[in-house]
């Protein structure tokens, strides 16, 4: 696989990290997760392919521990505010100095300058910071934010991996690590670049809500159909518009023109009252091999079974027949090979984590003993 080789220590934490060392593990890279000791069940659901160690980070010793794991490892990814590693003796530039080849990613929210820096904050506070929120809602609506996607994941995980491949590929130019300043309020601005940099072609003069692409257009939204489920309508060109208009069996003679502003309110009527006359899989076969660029609004109970997505293996199970999102982008000669285990349990690995790291059976006996780490052995499910 593409990462195979690169070790990856993990500080635990929720949503962003953890969906970062996943993608790292899923591509190949051995993902340790360093869990708290006495710590309850994790509520990290992204530990696939990973393996656990639980450290007790209020004693000297474990201390000493991890700082001797993170100087024998390729890449730290650490989720914590500013400040709490550099308490614990284990900032980047401590680290740096006793491994020079250490890439030290730091995954925040606001980043590790400026005024909000040791500031609290969720997904939906970096998406207001970013600007995006403002853009986001429809009409006459306050701005909503869709999901954690776009500040946790899309602005913070999957941005903090590029960084970290990045700076794999550099070091074997330079031989060197560097430090990764990954926060989520600039990759998710980052990740909307096309909103900003599109102002200045007009994509976003009208307000939240009333633009082409943030459902102020009747035909880049969504319907409901007559069994109260949805289809999506993309059909922004004029000849994907006109197999939109005979799909629906509409004559665009007797229509507003597609780009009347003005008109949009009465399509947006027309186009209700005709999707909610038929159920969704019979829109499905009505728009199925056309280019009118509607599509139906799957549920997760429907995205493994639709043909496109059985063609491809978008959609995998796990061994305890969990599904989800098979890893992305495919690679032609090193694709992802995830793994198909159920999640880790705090602690699971500590012992077998620690063998391969250089400790001898009698150092991690005591250890263990003195409550320095933590070994929760799983049993095999017969």
């Amino acid at each position: 696989m593409a990462l195979a080789g690169v070790r990856v220590l993990e500080l635990a934490g929720l949503a962003p990290a953890p969906f970062c060392g996943m993608i790292l593990s899923d591509f190949g890279a051995k993902v340790i997760r360093v869990d708290r000791t006495m710590a309850p069940t994790s509520l990290d659901t992204l530990g696939r392919g990973k393996r656990s160690v639980a450290i007790n980070l209020k004693t000297s010793e474990g201390i000493a521990l991890l700082r001797r794991l993170c100087v024998q490892s390729d890449v730290v990814l650490e989720p914590y505010r500013k400040g709490v590693m550099e308490k614990l003796g284990l900032g980047p530039h401590e680290l740096l100095t006793e491994n020079p080849c250490l890439i030290y990613a730091r995954l925040t929210g606001y980043g590790q300058s400026g005024s909000y820096a040791t500031a609290a904050g969720h997904d939906i506070n970096f998406l207001a910071m970013s600007g995006l929120l403002s853009r986001l809602g429809r009409s006459g609506e306050r701005p909503y934010a869709p999901l954690n996607l776009l500040a946790d994941f899309a602005g913070g995980g999957l941005t903090c991996a590029l960084g970290i491949v990045l700076a794999l590929l550099e070091r074997t130019k330079s031989g060197k690590g560097q430090i990764i300043d990954a926060s989520m309020v600039e990759g998710a601005a980052y990740t909307g670049s096309f909103v900003w940099k599109s102002r200045s072609i007009g994509m976003w003069d009208c307000a939240r809500g009333e633009n082409l692409l943030d459902s102020g257009a009747p035909f880049y939204d969504t319907y409901r159909t007559m069994d109260g489920k949805f289809m999506a309508v993309g059909a922004l060109e004029p000849q994907f518009y006109k197999q939109l208009l005979k799909g629906l069996e509409l004559d665009a003679g007797e229509l507003p023109p597609q780009m009347s502003f003005n008109g949009w309110p009465e399509l947006r009527r027309i186009f209700t009252e005709r999707f909610a006359s038929k159920t969704q899989t019979e829109w499905s076969r009505i728009f199925e091999g056309t280019d009118a660029c509607v599509t139906p609004v799957l549920s997760f109970d429907q995205v493994s079974s639709h043909p496109h997505n059985q063609e491809r293996g978008s959609f995998m199970k796990d061994s305890s027949g969990e599904e989800c999102p098979r890893p992305a982008p495919l690679l032609s000669r090193t694709p992802a090979e995830p793994c198909l285990t159920s999640d880790l349990a705090v602690g699971e690995h500590t012992a077998e984590v620690l063998e391969e790291y250089g400790f001898t059976s009698a150092e991690i006996d005591k250890m263990l003993a003195a409550g320095v780490v933590e070994c929760k052995a799983v049993k095999a499910k017969l």
